[in-house]
C-alpha cells in the first residue's frame, strides 16, 4: 500500500504490476457517504479505547453488511481520522468519511455482497 499527496489529501492507492490502482473512487466513496448519512452507528468505542473486542465487532460487521459506522464515546480521547486509518489498514477496509466524532468504514464482502457501486 502506498500514499499519495493529492490536493493536499493523502489517498491510499494499491500497486498492482506497473500500473497505480485506488482502491475505490471519489464517486464511489461519495456514494457510499451517501449511504452512510441514513445509517446509525453500529460500533461504539468507550474510554477503555480501541481493543481487540471492538476490532473484532468491526470486522464482524464489515464481513455482514460491508458498511460500519462508529462512534467515538464522549470519554475516550482518540482522535476520530487517526482511529478510523489505522483500523482499515488492520482490516484491509477502506475509509469513507469522518465528521466529529463518528467515521464509516467499507469493506467489499466476497461472500454477502449488498453494495453495488457505480463504475469508476
Amino acid at each position: 500500500v502506498l500514499y499519495r499527496l493529492t490536493a493536499g489529501r493523502e489517498r491510499r492507492i494499491k500497486k498492482k504490476g506497473n500500473e497505480d490502482k485506488y482502491m475505490i473512487s471519489s464517486k464511489q466513496r461519495s456514494f457510499l457517504r451517501g449511504l452512510a448519512q441514513t445509517t446509525d452507528p453500529t460500533v461504539y468505542i468507550g474510554k477503555q479505547g480501541l481493543t481487540e473486542n471492538i476490532i473484532k465487532e468491526i470486522e464482524t460487521g464489515l464481513t455482514c453488511r460491508e458498511l460500519v459506522k462508529v462512534k467515538i464515546q464522549e470519554g475516550c480521547t482518540l482522535n476520530p481520522k487517526e482511529t478510523a486509518n489505522l483500523i482499515a489498514d488492520r482490516l484491509e477496509a477502506e475509509f469513507v468519511q469522518a465528521i466529529g466524532r463518528k467515521f464509516t468504514l467499507y469493506r467489499e464482502s466476497k461472500d454477502n455482497k449488498q453494495i453495488e457501486l457505480p463504475r469508476k
